[in-house]
C-alpha cells in the first residue's frame, strides 16, 4: 500500500500523525501541503472517496479561513466554488490528508488511523 501524506511541518497535528505513521512503520510519501498543494481534481477525488462533507476539508482554525470569510461562504457556495476555493491555497485545507488512492483520512484521530491504515 502506497501512502501519500499531505502535511504542513509546523502543524502539531501533522507532526503527531507523522510520528504515528513512523511508530507503526508505515511507509509514505510526505508532501508539503502549502508548497505542493493537491490539485482541484485531487481534492475532488479525496472528497468523493472520503465519505465526508466537503466543508470538513476546510482548515476552520486557520487565519486564511478567517481572512477570506469562508465560514459565511460555506452556506451558499456551490460544490464547484468550494473546490475552487480549496484548490486556491494549501493553507485552507484541513491537514493532514492521508490517502492510498482508495481511502482518505482528513485530520488525525488515532483510532481512525488504526482502523483504516493498520489493515
Amino acid at each position: 500500500m502506497s501512502l501519500t501524506f499531505y502535511w504542513y511541518p509546523k502543524c502539531g497535528t501533522c507532526r503527531n500523525a507523522k510520528k504515528w505513521l513512523d511508530e507503526h512503520e508505515l511507509s509514505y510519501q510526505a508532501v508539503h501541503i502549502v508548497d505542493n498543494p493537491p490539485s482541484r481534481e485531487e481534492i475532488k477525488n479525496f472528497y468523493q472517496k472520503s465519505g465526508l462533507e466537503l466543508k470538513k476539508f476546510f482548515n476552520t482554525s486557520g487565519m486564511k479561513y478567517r481572512e477570506l470569510g469562508v465560514k459565511d461562504k460555506l452556506k451558499t457556495a456551490t460544490e464547484d466554488e468550494l473546490l475552487d476555493l480549496l484548490a486556491s491555497d494549501g493553507m485552507l485545507l484541513k491537514r493532514p490528508i492521508l490517502t492510498d488512492g482508495e481511502h482518505v483520512t482528513v485530520g488525525f484521530k488515532e483510532d481512525e488511523y488504526e482502523k483504516i491504515w493498520m489493515k
